[in-house]
């Protein structure tokens, strides 16, 4: 690591601080993503498990993603919260609980099993009757709405902005046809992953909660008589968490913040990729080791509305261009299957280019979100699992489609060429723009000042989105490394040293690095999908079954 930030301090070289910082994390960058993306018939094989899983999932599960979208928009509303709340008493009615029955009281309740369940093995609820009256802590730290907003908030973000037009500038419209695909199918895997971050979640005695893929692969495949499998399983995501919090969560993102602020700016210093970056990073670190609540507090605020403000904007854009929707539409659609874009490699190049794109967007199958969505106060494990796979609709199907639709009827008029130089960036009137300066440019032609606008948005997503995985590396990182203060104060100086680095080095470099490290995560992870997806099937059986019930009892 020392080696990767001396280059910060060699002011005296001649190359610019930029460039060092960039050649020294180049050959990092290059060995990680040749390590991940190797392929199998000229194909990333991490590509082909996670669409191939995602759709074996969506089958498996009888198409969740769509069978049960109102289902998680009803969870999200709060409409079933009597039943996580009272479970039991949905499920034995309220007569039993004007008769006396103690609903908190174990002892009582078990004096009624034999005849409750008799009235209701019909149901055939697989043994979880007594466990379900057993459970009633309701154990969790937010609600449905607060686990789902939490999660949104680590995706939402420059994935949207800074990932779609490097969608576009590499594969064309295309790619947004094969974004949406994957994000559709991303839900199913969304669902399983954070049904079990859930269901295997740890609750200290203090109530904080400790979950996602660490936890449920090594207590979910230990029952399953994997225990050493499940030990190595959770060990490797854990690292590859830690390497995701540092590039896809942290570098990536200054790195796009950086972009638009020089843009802005004016900047063309050789040295304000690295000033930049410490400013950046100084902030963060204000956040994520002096713990200010109040300063947090405020981003959770500002960051949604930025959220809403960028979608109205996107909406304002497109309704001025009304007439043009059709075309950009249609566009997408010819462009998925019959690619004209320099250097994307036909069909299967713009697919890859789709999927890549969303996958690192909503992070379906990477594992990470189900750490957010596991402090979700419930008692179904399943509940929060629907709930989870509107994640995907929101941030890939929805934002992703919005800006790529205001970036395409942008380039009618022929502003660049779709495919650019093959590394992201894309010529507009003689100048090289990527990422987010790209999605600039298209909304500084509809909108004045919007450079401005999208510059704070871009900032506080940013922002934003390195909180976010700072806790879900630090989670990983205390599960290797245990829960001492020692050990956090190491992860947050390493996780802002990140900061900077990805705000000096090239969009390539980074984004390669950041590409590598969250789909690192997607091999563990599915080896715990697939051995526990069982498990999964019966907790939502268990679900529905008492959303049945309560229904029949209104009836």
């Amino acid at each position: 690591m020392l080696l990767l930030i001396a280059p910060i301090f060699s002011f005296a070289q001649e190359k610019g601080l930029d460039q060092q910082i960039d050649e020294a994390f180049k050959p990092v960058s290059d060995f990680f993503s040749s390590l991940i993306f190797f392929t199998v018939f000229d194909t990333p094989f991490v590509l082909i498990l996670l669409v191939a899983s995602a759709a074996f999932f969506t089958i498996y599960f009888g198409f969740p993603n769509f069978r049960y979208f109102i289902t998680a928009i009803n969870v999200v509303r709060g409409k079933y919260e009597d039943i996580e709340k009272h479970g039991a008493q949905i499920l034995y009615g309220e007569e039993g609980i004007a008769k006396g029955v103690d609903m908190n009281s174990v002892d009582d309740i078990e004096e009624h099993i034999e005849n409750l369940e008799q009235i209701h093995s019909d149901l055939e609820i697989d043994g979880d009757i007594k466990e379900t009256i057993r459970d009633e802590s309701h154990d969790g730290e937010v609600s449905h709405f607060q686990a789902l907003a939490t999660a949104v908030s680590g995706t939402v973000g420059n994935g949207n902005i800074a990932g779609v037009a490097l969608a576009i500038a590499l594969g064309g419209p295309g790619a947004t046809f094969w974004m949406i695909v994957c994000g559709l199918l991303g839900m199913s895997t969304k669902f399983v992953e954070c049904t079990l971050g859930v269901h295997y979640r740890d609750v200290g005695e203090d109530g904080t909660v400790y979950g996602g893929p660490m936890y449920y692969l090594t207590k979910g495949l230990k029952e399953k008589g994997f225990k050493t499998l499940g030990k190595l399983a959770a060990a490797a995501f854990a690292v590859f968490c830690i390497g995701g919090s540092f590039g896809g969560g942290n570098a990536a993102q200054s790195n796009q913040a950086t972009i638009v602020i020089k843009e802005l700016l004016g900047l063309e210093s050789t040295a304000a990729g690295a000033i930049i970056g410490v400013v950046l990073a100084a902030l963060v670190g204000i956040i994520i080791i002096g713990g200010i609540k109040r300063i947090a507090s405020v981003t959770e605020k500002v960051v949604p509305f930025m959220a809403l403000l960028y979608l109205l904007a996107c909406l304002y854009i497109l309704g001025i261009n009304f007439s043009l929707i059709d075309d950009a539409i249609s566009l997408i659609f010819s462009e998925a299957f019959k690619p004209t874009a320099i250097g994307v490699g036909g069909l299967i190049g713009v697919l890859l280019v789709g999927f890549k794109r969303a996958a690192f967007s909503n992070e379906a199958g990477a594992g990470s979100a189900s750490i957010a969505h596991s402090a979700v106060k419930t008692k179904y494990s399943a509940s929060e699992g629907l709930v989870a796979l509107l994640e995907p609709f929101i941030d890939t199907v929805l934002i992703c489609t919005m800006t790529a639709l205001v970036i395409i009827i942008f380039n009618f008029g022929g502003a660049f060429e779709y495919g650019g130089d093959g590394t992201g960036s894309v010529f507009i009137d003689g100048v090289a723009y990527e990422g987010a300066g790209i999605t600039s440019k298209a909304f500084a032609a509809y909108i004045p000042f919007s450079n401005v606008f999208l510059t704070v948005a871009v900032v506080l997503f940013a922002v934003s989105t390195m909180i976010s995985w700072s806790y879900y590396g630090l989670q990983s990182w205390k599960f290797l490394f245990g829960r001492g203060k020692k050990a956090d104060l190491t992860y947050k100086i390493l996780f802002l040293t990140f900061v900077v680095i990805g705000a000096a080095a090239s969009m390539k470099s980074i984004w390669d690095f950041s590409d590598a490290m969250i789909f690192a995560m997607v091999f563990p992870n599915m080896v715990g999908l697939y051995l526990l997806m069982p498990v999964v099937k019966k907790q939502l059986k268990r679900y529905l079954d008492a959303i049945n019930l309560k229904k029949e009892a209104v009836e």
